[in-house]
């Protein structure tokens, strides 16, 4: 047994990869939870708080400089008491005290390490701190040395300036309701801003580390959708191209890593997130609903089919992410050298494939190769000598032969717990992709996960739980992000089976979202729910991160769900929602880019199809087609497949109500429930849709 090995903490009971990766450290660590909590009291002992995943790099540096480090934890043992956190299984907790680090130090990041008094306020904070001092950093164990004397000689200090931040803390996210209604102008005023901040040389925005916005590339194409602007289009074709092209692209595998490490895409961050891959497939796919670019779909397909691979379990749900690291190198399984391709592909195969993903005996990326595209495809073929589908073939031979070999390496970890909002995330995205590109796995696997949600995931008293790991219960009161998620996946679900039972669930969950989340003072929703856990302070999730905010995936959910329903009372809370954060469009349109998407539904006007035929019937199919194919953002699509009325879909789905089928297929196109005269047939529908 290794000396780490002989070490053994309460970390070893947790169901969390990321905690058990730590059940070995010499630190005494807990969970977060009342052991924890009240030892802290009757020791008067300050808490140590660190909060990371497990795909985080840095997270895994820290813990081998310091949290294996006997005298670090020897300090840490005596002076506080220890408390580590996964993030993704408590975005509570992180929300809270990342935006108390952000306060302390103007930035945030994982791993997040704070101290916090006995009764969980913070009074420190920062993220990765080195082992030993560098870069004006002190050493972990200078800083803890420095903390443990404050607390003892300058309590009354710390107690006044750890109450004047928890004040803060309970301030924020405080929104200024706009005094006018929210309309299109905001949109307008969106574009200015993505405008200011576009790379136009790389796409994206801002500049290194660049991460890929899929919130605001969605806005783009809705922008160019409603006014026409080819420059929104343009925005967002470059970096749909540009991100594809780069390394941040898994070009063999198929996939997303986390971000670029620098402008030009070519240097990611190589963790892989479910969200990230869920929030970009969607995004490519509304790009090739308004461009028709093959390249689009392509990403979609290889994306969507890497995540069934690797990031499906059997039961259905699906992981949470993958390591960046392995073999404790960062991107070692990722990355090739020119000889190692030579050997794979051979001489001919070989210089083409360097060729085309740059792939250099010198690497372009610290001694090795990281697969990327300068040209585009049609460039390369030109070059080459080679036409596209000679190129095509070749290429997808090459990756074939490089995929396996890979495949043969030490795989980076897997975090194979499973979150109901990244969940909810990804049944959208498969949902959505299986009704514009007509694959059946993907609705397949978009039911099957919807499936383990609704009878794994969720209590008796229907409340959802938040995380799920295999051979354990499932545990944790669920956040905002987790219902809001997954209703709106809930109604994509729908609009790809049309089965009610899809539209019973939406509605169900959404009352108990609005129950548990609404804020009935000042409009809006909390992120915990009024049967959480008390914590130090009641925050709102008002600006998106790596993920739509809860508040604004709650509006389009509730606003989608209400045009399909008829329900008023749930398109007054998304209207109430979004007059709510009038203020914060306007002011930084760069932070709420999902709210806008939703502002833009809700603007419409939405188109609401009521199509009444048999989908197995191929008119009926080449229909549902015409409808989901082009880029239509803000519709509503309802099918009812017999000529007799089903009175409990008709119930909850008015759409179809008192609507006469006249043949094999007849569409009605509607707007606020007012319907246009019944289209009989494909032609009449074909026509109707023309622009």
């Amino acid at each position: 047994m290794s000396k780490q090995q002989a070490f053994v903490n309460r970390l070893i009971h947790e169901t969390s990869p990321y905690l058990r990766q730590h059940a070995h450290n010499p630190v005494d660590w807990y969970s977060w939870g009342t052991e924890a909590l009240e030892r802290a009291r009757q020791l008067d002992r300050p808490i140590f708080l660190s909060i990371g995943y497990s795909a985080c790099h840095w997270c895994h540096v820290m813990e081998h400089e310091s949290f294996e480090d006997p005298e670090v934890a020897a300090i840490l043992n005596e002076h506080f008491v220890s408390i580590k956190v996964d993030r993704e299984e408590r975005p509570d907790l992180d929300h809270i005290y990342m935006t108390a680090v952000q306060m302390m130090t103007g930035h945030g990041g994982w791993p997040m390490s704070v101290f916090l008094t006995p009764e969980l306020k913070p009074f420190y904070g920062g993220t990765y701190f080195p082992p030993d001092d560098r870069h004006g950093q002190p050493s972990f164990k200078r800083l803890l040395a420095t903390l443990v004397d404050a607390w003892g000689q300058r309590r009354e200090e710390i107690v006044q300036t750890s109450g004047q931040l928890t004040d803060n803390l309970r301030l924020a996210g405080r929104l200024e309701p706009s005094t006018e209604e929210p309309g299109p102008d905001l949109l307008r005023h969106a574009l200015v801003s993505l405008q200011r901040s576009f790379d136009s040389t790389y796409g994206g925005f801002g500049s290194a580390p660049k991460f890929p916005h899929p919130m605001e590339l969605r806005l783009l194409l809705r922008i160019w959708k409603r006014f026409g602007d080819e420059d929104a289009l343009r925005m967002a074709q470059l970096t749909f191209d540009r991100m594809a092209m780069g390394g941040i692209y898994d070009h063999l595998g198929g996939g997303f890593h986390r971000y670029s490490t620098d402008e030009r895409w070519l240097v990611p961050h190589f963790e892989k997130m479910l969200y990230d891959n869920a929030l970009l497939s969607l995004a490519y796919l509304e790009a090739y609903q308004a461009t028709g670019a093959a390249s689009h779909r392509r990403v979609v397909e290889e994306t969507l089919d890497y995540v069934l691979r690797e990031m499906t379990s059997p039961e259905g749900f699906f992981y949470s992410t993958q390591d960046a690291d392995s073999e404790g190198e960062e991107g070692k399984f990722f990355v090739w050298s020119a000889q190692e391709v030579q050997n794979v592909l051979g001489k001919e195969q070989g210089e083409v494939a360097a060729y085309v993903y740059d792939i250099i005996p010198s690497g372009n990326w610290e001694g090795n190769n990281i697969l990327h595209r300068t040209k585009t495809e049609e460039q390369d073929a030109r070059i080459l000598h080679l036409s596209e589908a000679e190129m095509q073939s070749l290429l997808r031979e090459a990756k074939a032969k490089l995929f396996a070999i890979r495949s043969q390496r030490v795989w980076p970890a897997r975090d194979e717990k499973t979150l109901t909002s990244w969940n909810g995330l990804m049944i959208d995205a498969l949902a959505q992709a299986a009704q514009v590109l007509g694959v059946p796995a993907y609705r397949a696997a978009a039911v099957k996960a919807a499936e383990f949600v609704l009878s794994m995931m969720r209590a008796d008293d229907g409340r959802l739980f938040r995380t799920y790991s295999s051979g354990s219960k499932p545990k944790l009161s669920s956040c905002l992000d987790d219902y809001a998620f997954f209703v709106n996946a809930l109604v994509s679900l729908y609009e790809a089976t049309f089965e009610i039972r899809w539209i019973e669930s939406a509605l169900s969950l959404s009352g108990v979202m609005i129950d548990q989340f609404w804020d009935t003072a000042d409009a809006g929703f909390f992120y915990t729910g009024r049967s959480h856990e008390q914590l130090i302070a009641r925050t709102k999730d008002v600006q998106d991160s790596s993920i739509p905010s809860g508040n604004s995936m709650a509006a389009l959910a509730l606003l989608r769900i209400a045009k399909l329903t008829g329900r008023r009372d749930l398109k007054e809370k998304a209207e109430i929602t979004l007059r709510a954060f009038g203020g914060l469009m306007a002011s930084s349109p760069l932070a709420v880019g999902q709210m806008l998407v939703a502002l833009d539904f809700h603007v419409g006007p939405v188109t609401e199809f009521a199509i009444l035929g048999d989908p197995a019937e191929p008119e009926v199919e080449e229909a549902l087609q015409l409808v989901r194919k082009g880029f239509r953002p803000n519709k509503v699509v309802a099918l009812q497949a017999t000529a007799a009325q089903d009175a409990r879909t008709i119930k909850l789905v008015p759409l179809l109500a008192e609507k006469t089928s006249r043949g094999a297929l007849t569409t009605y196109i509607c707007k606020e429930f007012a319907c246009q005269a019944p289209l009989v047939g494909i032609e009449a529908l074909r026509a109707a849709l023309e622009p």
